[in-house]
């Protein structure tokens, strides 16, 4: 059985990118919406982490 990729998108990614990779049914969070604004890519990366992205 195979897993969907979920992607994470940094703050750098433009919300275009998101809204189309949603709009072809792509799993995708930003760091935005995280609450990531502005955090480390330490903190970052324990985001992904710990939501499998």
């Amino acid at each position: 059985m195979s897993e969907r990729i979920r992607f994470h998108l940094d703050e750098n990614v433009k919300s275009a990118v998101a809204r189309e990779l949603r709009r072809r049914l792509i799993d995708v969070t930003t760091t935005i919406e995280a609450g990531l604004l502005a955090q480390t890519d330490e903190s970052q990366l324990a985001f992904i982490c710990e939501q499998k992205r």
